[in-house]
């Protein structure tokens, strides 16, 4: 279930993501979230993010705060 609303993201986070060419198979990448990359406050398909390691996707799970 994706996180939709960017107020519930924040960088330093724990989080599971799904990149771009992921988005089929439904692969989850952990890492730290360095930056928010959407803008809005909200997104059907989860907030777009920057993770400490360059990997750029949607977040589906907060692993931790």
């Amino acid at each position: 279930m994706p996180i939709s609303r960017r107020v519930d993201v924040k960088p330093g986070m724990l989080v599971a993501i799904v990149l771009k060419e992921d988005q089929r198979s439904g692969e989850l990448t952990e890492g730290i979230v360095q930056t928010l990359l959407t803008n809005s406050n909200f997104h059907p398909h989860g907030i777009k993010v920057r993770l400490e390691d360059g990997s750029v996707g949607r977040v589906q799970e907060i692993l931790e705060d």
